[in-house]
Order: C-alpha cells, then structure tokens, then sequence
C-alpha cells in the first residue's frame, strides 16, 4: 500500500463541524479497547472541540488529500483539558517562565491511526509552544493517548479521575521539558 502524504495547516472557523464529527468518531472508536460504554458516553461531557484554540491560532489539522484525518493544538491559556460544555474552564493566560504550555484536544479519525498524524501534532505544538518560549509542556491524557504520550517523551505526574459526565473516566496528567 502506497504511504500516503500528510498536510497540516491551522484550524478555521469553517473547519469546526469537520471538526466534531472527527472529535465524535474518535470519541466512540478509539477509546473502545480502554473504556466501557457508560465511560465513552461520560467522556462525551468532558472532552471535544474547544474553539479558543481554533480562534487563538493554536489548533492544527493534519489532511491526506484534502480529507481531515486528525486534529490537536496548544495552549497559552490555564485549562488543561476539555471542550467548549465543558465545566471549570479557565481562558487565563500562562506564564511561560513558569507555567507549562498544554496539549490539547488530540484526535484521530479511527481509518487514519497509526500514520503519524500524532506525533506531527505533537511536533507542531511542541515547536509553536517553546518559540512562545514555554520550557516545559503538559497535558491530560486518555488511555488510549498513554502510549503515544510516552513514547514522544512524557511522564506521567499524576493519575485521576473525571466524574463530570456520569461515569468515572481514568486520565493520566503527563508532562516533558522542551527542548532549548
């Protein structure tokens, strides 16, 4: 089979229902193996699109010929995760001197994983954030992200719990210092 090309580009306001349909399939197929029914539904309310990071220029999409395929961005700002619904969100600005930048909101279309496409989100944010000049770099991570997490450097700093949508979701806060 032909490998083929990946294109990345900033997300827009035109891409944003594109955009939860991606969030939706990946929601539902790619937490299946880690997750129960009732913890895919409750993930629902506590992930998804969170349309400060499109509107802040800090969310990317990856095509293969023009087809969305994933999507993940960066962040300035204090929420560590969750989507537009989601409760507690905070929109202050970081300190990059002493704050971590954060990843957020990475998805994979469920026909498109194991490609790359999140280890060239992450190398996206990575480089936008540290050009910020953030030295470090976090994030809250699915079961099912764990492992490409660790596998681009980050170290699991603490493991909970997210209630919020009905069924207790496991997350794992995972952090790495970027690169000078």
């Amino acid at each position: 089979m032909e490998q083929q090309q990946l294109s990345h580009r900033l997300a827009r306001d035109s891409d944003l229902d594109d955009l939860k349909l991606l969030m939706d399939a990946a929601i539902a197929e790619n937490q299946k193996p880690f997750l129960t029914a009732e913890q895919i539904s409750s993930s629902r309310a506590i992930m998804g699109l969170d349309s400060q990071l499109v509107a802040d220029g800090t969310y990317f999409v990856v095509e293969i010929d023009g087809v969305l395929v994933g999507c993940g961005g960066w962040s300035r700002r204090a929420t560590l995760y969750g989507g537009d619904r989601t409760p507690g969100r905070d929109a202050a600005l970081l300190d990059p001197a002493r704050d971590p930048a954060r990843i957020r909101a990475m998805y994979t279309h469920p026909n498109f994983t194991r490609r790359g496409i999140g280890r060239l989100i992450m190398a996206l944010c990575e480089a936008a954030a540290h050009k910020e000049g953030f030295r470090e770099i976090e994030l809250m991570a699915t079961l099912s992200g764990e492992p490409l997490y660790r596998t681009c450097g980050y170290r699991a700093i603490e493991r909970v719990e997210d209630a919020r949508g009905g069924a207790s979701v496991p997350l794992i806060r995972m952090r790495r210092p970027l690169e000078a």
